[in-house]
């Protein structure tokens, strides 16, 4: 099969009216790490099962995906993205918001390509999937304006926001491939805690990244406010009248080591990587399950 991403880039947004679609292609181009389409082709290979009949799930988990960044950047007020301007920098916030509808549509349009005989079952997950994840982006903005959020919330947030996508991956390549619910549930879980393991270093990078290669800014969860697994650990150590609140960013930084925070962080995600790991070892091990495998430790070190 071709490379998933000439795939995606070769789906067609040059339509008219050129001001909705044009920022589509323009999202879907800026490349990333494709993981959730990667993922719900192993899902299917761990099983035995048919990439193609998996394909059009893949390109709509992946459309749906680049969906959410528009809107989060918007909510966000985030300027760049993958090395490059923001949908709602580089036009406007309206159309960065009418896009983001159109490949939600989009993702829709794509997920309806599954054979019959699975659609059902795979339109289940993918919208308690894309119900979680609207519940986990209202938790998100809740906990800016909380100061008594817990790590456990923020856990649960991210599971919500950022693993069900991945896990959801899984499941639906497991699912068309015919694995039963105890191997379904097996990649889910993977797919869970690699989530929460992708999450915290991105919290991680976020503070302590190259931008050249993390892609964003550094230090934009913290001058949001943002209730990361970073700040909450900070202040679990320091104490509740800890807060960053008047303080530069490379003060927070400085305190971050010193609480021993940036440790905490990367122990949490050794430990999630590990969980996700054992996972695996209830299905057929496979060069697929080698791959899942290989991923977790490449998630687990990564720079961007």
């Amino acid at each position: 099969m071709k490379d998933i991403n000439e795939i995606i880039e070769s789906l067609d947004y040059r339509r008219e009216p050129r001001g909705l679609y044009e920022p589509i292609g323009y999202a879907l181009s800026a490349g990333g790490k494709r993981v959730r389409p990667r993922l719900a082709l192993l899902g299917a290979q761990v099983f035995g099962g048919d990439e193609q009949l998996v394909l059009p799930a893949a390109l709509a988990l992946e459309v749906f995906h680049n969906f959410t960044l528009l809107h989060d950047d918007v909510m966000d007020k985030a300027v760049v993205r993958r090395g490059r301007p923001t949908v709602h920098v580089k036009w406007d916030e309206n159309t960065a918001i009418l896009s983001g509808d159109q490949m939600l549509i989009e993702a829709y349009k794509l997920l309806s390509e599954v054979k019959e005989d699975k659609l059902a079952g795979v339109l289940r997950m993918f919208n308690k999937m894309a119900t979680e994840i609207c519940e986990g982006q209202q938790y998100d903005v809740d906990f800016e304006k909380r100061e008594d959020v817990s790590i456990a919330e923020y856990m649960e947030m991210i599971r919500l926001k950022t693993s069900v996508l991945l896990a959801t991956a899984l499941q639906i390549g497991a699912y068309i491939a015919g694995a039963d619910e105890e191997g379904q549930r097996a990649l889910y879980e993977y797919g869970i805690n690699l989530g929460l393991a992708f999450q915290i270093q991105d919290d991680l990078l976020d503070c302590f990244g190259d931008p050249a290669t993390f892609g964003k800014a550094i230090g934009g969860d913290i001058r949001e406010g943002k209730k990361t697994f970073m700040w909450l650990t900070a202040r679990a150590k320091a104490g509740a009248g800890w807060s960053t609140q008047g303080k530069e960013l490379a003060e927070v930084l400085r305190e971050y080591e010193q609480l021993g925070v940036r440790k905490a962080a990367e122990e949490e995600i050794q430990r999630l990587t590990a969980r996700a790991l054992e996972q695996l070892e209830t299905v057929p091990q496979n060069g697929a399950v080698a791959e899942l495998r290989g991923l977790a430790a490449k998630l687990a070190g990564r720079t961007r």
